[in-house]
């Protein structure tokens, strides 16, 4: 895939690898900041819905139905671009995100819940060779 846009909702979701249980995983983040929001799961309506309405829709796992982000709790995300990885089976919807992301009120569902690491050093650079 090159890094031309896609000219028609159509050919995206042609193009997108639904798992065999028929969903897609979507990374949310915030368009302006990059901070990673949250992680939620679509199929194909619900790609197809945030595609075309502006607004972010999930296919809800346990409760086997559809899901407008924000339609409860009024914390909305409003689409700003949408693109597939270089496998086509994982997504990336940068959003306008109103209020917190996480259903526990956080801004992202990844805030206080950080993992201990041993952290890696970047290898230094070689030197050009000598002409």
């Amino acid at each position: 895939m090159n890094d031309q846009a896609l000219s028609t909702v159509d050919a995206g979701l042609a193009l997108a690898a639904f798992g065999p249980d028929g969903l897609l995983p979507a990374v949310i983040q915030q368009w302006d900041t990059g901070e990673v929001l949250m992680l939620g799961w679509m199929n194909e309506e619900a790609l197809r819905r945030t595609l075309t309405e502006g607004r972010v829709t999930f296919w809800s796992r346990s409760r086997q139905e559809y899901w407008r982000k924000g339609d409860t709790s009024g914390h909305g995300q409003y689409v700003k671009t949408a693109a597939l990885d270089c496998d086509a089976d994982t997504l990336l919807v940068r959003v306008d995100q109103v209020g917190a992301a996480c259903h526990t009120g956080t801004r992202t569902c990844f805030d206080g819940r950080g993992i201990s690491v041993t952290t890696g050093t970047r290898p230094a650079e070689a030197a050009p060779a000598a002409s």
